[in-house]
Parts: structure tokens; sequence; C-alpha cells
């Protein structure tokens, strides 16, 4: 038995129709992220590039989950729980911006716009049961 061969029996096959529709899936995925950034405005634009490059250090989201939870992660995991973590931060931040604009402020986001938009975020989906801080902190605190 050739190496390529073991490592075939590890993972489970896929049919062309399920290729193919992966495939399409991808595209379709593509093909409306274009159409959505050629609707943005340049600031938009500005801050999905902004978005799109940074990302949350690995290494210290793990040290935080497993200062949180007490048991070591692998990097998979915290590559997982990073990703969340952005989704969340992009969230509040358009919902702070969107508190902004309400407010009629300009310049950058202020501490406060942050809490009402944590606020917001809290109403609308629920207590955030993971982000709860630790020791009675409060985020976003004067």
């Amino acid at each position: 038995m050739e190496d390529g061969d073991a490592d075939d029996e590890l993972l489970p096959a896929m049919t062309d129709a399920d290729f193919t529709a992966q495939q399409n899936f991808m595209s379709q995925s593509k093909d409306n992220l274009k159409v959505l950034m050629d609707e943005f405005s340049p600031d938009q634009y500005d801050r999905f590039e902004a978005y799109r490059r940074h990302a949350l250090p690995k290494q210290a989201v793990r040290k935080v989950i497993q200062q949180t939870v007490g048991q070591q992660v692998s990097q998979p995991v915290a590559q997982i729980v990073a990703g969340f973590a952005k989704v969340f931060v992009g969230e509040v931040v358009e919902k702070a911006r969107a508190v902004q604009r309400r407010r009629g402020d300009t310049g950058p986001l202020t501490p406060d716009h942050m809490r009402e938009a944590y606020r917001m975020y809290q109403q609308e989906t629920g207590r955030v049961g993971a982000a709860r801080p630790l020791k009675s902190k409060k985020l976003f605190v004067r």
C-alpha cells in the first residue's frame, strides 16, 4: 500500500456531486462578496480592508482560553475562538458606529459609543455568557 492510500482511508470520500456543489457554493460566495464590495463607500471599503488584514494574536487568545477554562487548548481551537471574537468585535464596532451616527457625533468612536453598542448587542442577543468579565469586572468601564 502506498502512503497516499493510507491518507485516503482517514478522510471520508467526497462524491463528484458534493465536490461540484461545494465549488458552486464557493464561487457564489466570491461573487456575492464582489457585489457587496462594489457597493461600499470609500470609508466602508477602507474599514473592510483593515478588518480583513487584522487578526487577534492566536497565542494571546490561547492563553486567555487556558486561563479561563483551566486546561490546555490546541492551536486550532484558539484560531476558532479568535475568529468568533473578531466577528463579535466587528458587530459591536458597527453598532457603535450606528450609535455615533444617531447622536450626530463625528471623529473616532468613544468608550461611550462602545458601551451603548454593547448594551444594544446584549439586548438583541441576550446576555453574552462567555464574555462575562471575571471577578466582577465590567467591560467598557469609565
